[in-house]
C-alpha cells in the first residue's frame, strides 16, 4: 500500500514545475492522512516530522502558501490517474456539484465571511469552496474546485492587496462558478454525465438556463415555492438510475411563463402536466426537467427524489 501512495506522490509532483516543491508536497499529503484533529501546516508539521518541527513547518507553509504551482494542474493529474480506473466499466456517470464549507475562528484566511457552512449546518463563520466531482455508483473523483470570494471581499482592494487574492480573481455567485466548471469540464472533454446539485444551486433560474444552453441534462433540487416550466425541445432519453428511483417531472408547452404561478403555453393558457420518467421516455416531442425535490410549475413540488442519493 505504502509503495502505491508512493508511487501516486510521484505522479502528482510531475505537476509542480520544480522540483524542489516535490518534498513540501509528499510532505503536506502524507500529514493529510495521519488521524489528526487539525490539519493545519503546525500540527502537520509536528506529526510527520517530530524532531525537526519549525524546519518542517516552513517547507510545508512555503509549500501551502507561497510556492508557486497550478491546483488546477494537481487535479488533471488526480484525473488522469484515478478516471482510467473509474471508467472502465460501463456504469453511468454523473457530474456533481456541490460546496463545502470550512469553519474559521479568525478574519484573514481569504474568502471568510459569515455564510452558511455545510459542515455545521448554520450560518457561521466559514470559508466555501465550490466543486465538480465526477461519480459512478462505485466512486467520485472531483475534477474541480474553487474557493468562494463573497462580494464584500471582492470589492475590498486592501483585503484582497493583504491576503493575495490575485486582481483576475472577480465575484462570481457559487452557482456562476459551478457553472464556468461544467463548462470547461466539457471543454476538456471530460467524461459527461448527468449533472446533479442541491436546491442551492438549483433554484438559480440562470443556472438551469446555462445547463440546457449547454445541453446537458440535469437533476437538480428546488425548494417548493420555486416556479419553472420547460418549453418543447426533442427529449432525451430517460437515464436508467432516474427511471428507477420512479422520478417525476413537470412538462409545459413553448414559451412557458411562471411569473403568474401558472404556466402558461403559447396562446393556449394553462398547460403544465406532471408525467413520470417512464410517461416521458415514449414522449419524443419533449425535453425534461427532473428535480431532486420535484419540478414545481405552480410553486409546489411535483415529484420527489429524496430516497435516491448519489454516493
Amino acid at each position: 500500500m505504502e509503495m502505491r501512495f508512493d508511487a501516486y506522490l510521484e505522479h502528482l509532483c510531475s505537476a509542480l514545475g520544480h522540483a524542489d516543491r516535490r518534498e513540501g508536497l509528499r510532505g503536506y499529503c502524507r500529514g493529510l492522512m495521519l488521524p489528526l484533529a487539525r490539519k493545519s501546516v503546525e500540527p502537520l508539521a509536528a506529526s510527520i516530522d517530530p524532531h525537526s518541527v519549525q524546519a518542517r513547518h516552513q517547507s510545508l507553509h512555503h509549500f501551502v502558501a507561497k510556492s508557486d504551482w497550478s491546483d488546477t494542474a494537481i487535479l488533471e493529474k488526480v484525473g488522469a490517474w484515478i478516471l482510467p480506473e473509474m471508467l472502465r466499466s460501463g456504469i453511468e456517470r454523473y457530474w456533481i456539484i456541490d460546496d463545502t464549507g470550512f469553519p474559521k475562528k479568525g478574519q484573514h484566511s481569504v474568502g471568510v465571511a459569515r455564510q452558511y457552512c455545510g459542515q455545521l449546518g448554520k450560518q457561521d463563520n466559514c470559508q466555501v469552496a465550490v466543486s465538480l466531482s465526477l461519480a459512478t455508483e462505485a466512486a467520485s473523483v472531483p475534477i474541480a474546485w474553487r474557493l468562494y470570494l463573497p462580494e464584500a471581499w471582492a470589492l475590498d482592494a486592501e483585503r484582497r492587496l493583504r491576503a493575495g487574492v490575485p486582481e483576475t480573481v472577480q465575484f462570481l455567485t457559487r452557482p456562476e462558478i459551478a457553472l464556468a466548471q461544467i463548462k470547461a469540464a466539457q471543454a476538456a472533454r471530460t467524461p459527461g454525465g448527468i449533472v446533479l446539485a442541491d436546491a442551492g444551486y438549483g433554484n438559480d433560474t440562470g443556472f438551469r438556463d446555462g445547463l440546457t444552453a449547454i445541453g446537458a441534462l440535469y437533476a437538480v433540487g428546488v425548494q417548493g415555492t420555486t416556479d419553472q416550466c420547460v418549453g418543447a425541445r426533442p427529449a432525451a432519453r430517460t437515464p436508467k438510475a432516474l427511471e428507477r428511483c420512479g422520478a417525476q417531472a413537470s412538462l409545459a408547452a413553448p414559451r412557458c411563463r411562471t411569473q403568474t404561478g401558472q404556466c402558461e403555453s403559447a396562446g393556449h393558457g394553462p398547460a403544465c402536466h406532471g408525467l413520470s420518467t417512464h410517461q416521458l421516455a415514449g414522449r419524443q416531442q419533449w425535453r425534461f426537467v427532473l428535480t431532486l425535490w420535484g419540478c414545481a410549475c405552480s410553486g409546489r413540488a411535483s415529484g420527489s427524489l429524496a430516497g435516491q442519493t448519489a454516493r
